[in-house]
């Protein structure tokens, strides 16, 4: 990850698996380039290993340890067990504070709701779900806390999540900045966001299409964008006004497309989706 806050502490923390288990990933280590078999399935039998060992409390159920998970946080550390260990680790003992019933309610999240700005609808040609964000209908909260913009993040990423058919992992948002202006500007939420998209819901975005990106825009981007891991910015693409329509047919049949951008269904908020 490049230039991120959260890179600092994972060198900081990287002592903290220098434990006996080191000798375990040494050895296995040593073992798997000496076998042709699944790299990554051996991977991922050291890595839950790891996991369990490091986690206080243990892990229950309701912490979701399956294959599926853990191998997203292993893809998103290229491989790298005892930094997708670490990573993981550090996404539990957030989810247990930050989501400690394991959802996130509407209760929670009135304002961010009542700004009325994501919606989900369709899915694209790989089976993504399609979500959209109005980053004109998007304010800070007054005082500059973030923690309600951070609770409705989690309540979106997960309803996206939950809609995904079998066999399908990641996600496409359609980011619509038309209108978008100095009040819509939140370094805070920005930052907030990239946080929790790459470290909490690591390669769960597939695509993010950038819209109507007014010149104003430019400004937080350049701002945001060394927070932004390699991974990630390769997913991002803006979209020029004039092959707007088309760009978005490459990847999302008309069938499965907004109306408002040429398509056939209508928007659904997310509380409703």
């Amino acid at each position: 990850m490049e230039c991120t806050v959260m890179e600092k502490q994972e060198e900081e923390n990287e002592e903290t698996f220098h434990s006996p288990l080191q000798e375990i990933i040494t050895k296995k280590t040593k073992k798997d380039e000496e076998t042709n078999g699944d790299d990554e399935t051996i991977k991922l039998s050291l890595m839950r290993t790891i996991v369990e060992n490091k986690l206080d409390p243990p892990p229950s159920s309701k912490d979701n340890i399956d294959d599926l998970a853990l191998r997203r946080f292993l893809r998103a550390r290229d491989l790298d067990v005892e930094k997708a260990s670490s990573m993981f680790v550090r996404y539990l003992e957030w989810r247990r504070s930050f989501v400690p019933k394991g959802s996130i309610s509407e209760s929670e999240i009135t304002n961010e709701i009542a700004q009325n700005k994501m919606f989900v609808q369709g899915r694209d040609k790989q089976g993504r779900p399609i979500a959209v964000v109005f980053g004109s209908r998007h304010f800070a909260c007054k005082g500059g806390c973030v923690d309600e913009f951070r609770r409705f993040l989690v309540f979106a990423l997960d309803k996206l999540c939950h809609t995904m058919p079998e066999g399908q992992e990641k996600f496409t948002i359609i980011g619509d900045l038309k209108g978008y202006g100095y009040c819509n500007s939140d370094l805070r939420g920005n930052l907030a966001a990239i946080t929790i998209q790459q470290e909490y819901y690591p390669e769960r975005l597939g695509k993010l299409f950038v819209i109507n990106a007014p010149y104003i825009f430019m400004t937080m981007w350049k701002i945001v964008c060394p927070f932004i891991d390699k991974n990630t910015k390769k997913k991002i693409v803006f979209v020029e006004n004039k092959r707007l329509r088309k760009t978005l047919l490459e990847d999302i049949d008309e069938s499965q497309l907004p109306d408002i951008y040429g398509g056939k269904l209508q928007l659904v908020p997310v509380q409703n989706g």
